[in-house]
C-alpha cells in the first residue's frame, strides 16, 4: 500500500494529547501491517518553531506550517490556543484543507475549522463543554453534543481529548480494515474502541462507581462480562462480601 501523508497542525496553546494520541495511532497502524512508514506524519507550526502546549510541554515542529505542502490527511488538534486563534494559522488551515483528502479535528480544533469556513452547513461535534459556544459563534453549523466523533463528507470532528484516539482508530479501520484497528487498540491498551455514535459521557462515570475497592472491582467486572454469572451469590464470592451486602450495591448500566 502506498504511503499516506498526515500533517498535524501545531500552535501555541495546543493540547498535547490531541496531538500525540492520534499520532501514536497512525504510527502504530503502520507497524501493525508491517509498513512502519505507511503514515508519513509531519508536525507543522508557525515558522517551524517549537510550541508550548496548554500543559506547558514543548513540542518541536517538523516543518513550517506556512510552507508545508498539502497532505492526504490534515489533522487540527484543540487546546487553549483556539480561544483567540492566530488569523494566519486559520487561513493556512483553510488552504491546506483545500488540498487534503480528509480533514480531521480533535476537541476544540473544530473552532479552527469553523473559523476557516470548513464546517458551514455540516454536522460537527467538539468537547461537550464547548458545544454551545461553537453553536452560538457559528450558527451555520449543525453542532451535535452527543457523539464522540462525527464524519460529514471528508471532514471529521471529534469530542474532547481522548476521543481523538477513537476517531483515529476509525480512520485506520477505513484505511486498513477492522483487524488493523483492533491490533492498534490492543497495543495502546485502549479499554474499548468506542464507536462514533457513543455518547461523550461514559457509562462508568454515569454509574458513579463505589468508593470501596472490592465493590469497584466487581462493578467493573459486571460491565466487562454482561453474559457472566451475575447472581448475587456469585458476585458476593467475587468481592468477598456477604450476599445481603452485595445485593445493595448498584450495578453499572448495561449497554444496548
Amino acid at each position: 500500500m502506498s504511503s499516506i501523508s498526515v500533517v498535524i497542525v501545531l500552535y501555541e496553546g495546543v493540547q498535547s494529547l490531541d496531538v500525540t494520541g492520534p499520532l501514536e495511532v497512525f504510527t502504530g497502524a503502520g507497524a501493525a501491517v508491517g509498513q512502519p512508514d505507511l503514515y508519513r506524519i509531519t508536525t507543522a507550526g508557525p515558522g517551524g518553531r517549537p510550541v508550548r502546549t496548554s500543559s506547558g510541554l514543548r513540542l518541536l515542529s517538523d516543518d513550517d506550517l506556512h510552507h508545508v505542502g498539502p497532505a492526504h490527511t490534515l489533522l487540527v488538534p484543540g487546546g487553549a490556543g483556539t480561544i483567540d486563534p492566530d488569523p494566519a494559522v486559520v487561513r493556512r488551515i483553510g488552504r491546506l484543507a483545500a488540498g487534503a483528502e480528509r480533514v480531521v479535528s480533535v476537541c476544540t480544533g473544530a473552532f479552527l475549522l469553523a473559523e476557516a469556513g470548513l464546517l458551514a452547513g455540516r454536522r460537527a461535534t467538539t468537547h461537550w463543554a464547548y458545544c454551545d459556544s461553537l453553536a452560538r459563534r457559528h450558527p451555520d453549523i449543525d453542532v451535535d453534543p452527543e457523539p464522540i466523533y462525527v464524519e460529514d463528507g471528508n471532514i471529521a470532528t471529534s469530542a474532547g481529548v481522548t476521543a481523538g484516539i477513537d476517531l483515529a482508530l476509525a480512520l485506520i479501520e477505513e484505511d486498513l480494515g477492522r483487524d488493523a484497528a483492533l491490533q492498534v487498540a490492543r497495543h495502546l491498551v485502549v479499554f474499548l474502541r468506542r464507536p462514533g455514535g457513543q455518547a461523550q459521557f461514559s457509562t462508568q462515570l454515569t454509574a458513579q462507581l463505589a468508593e470501596r475497592h472490592p465493590l469497584r472491582d466487581v462493578q467493573c467486572w459486571i460491565a466487562e462480562h454482561p453474559d457472566g454469572d451475575l447472581s448475587v451469590a456469585a458476585l458476593a464470592e467475587r468481592c468477598a462480601l456477604s450476599p445481603p451486602a452485595t445485593s445493595r450495591v448498584p450495578s453499572p448500566p448495561r449497554s444496548g
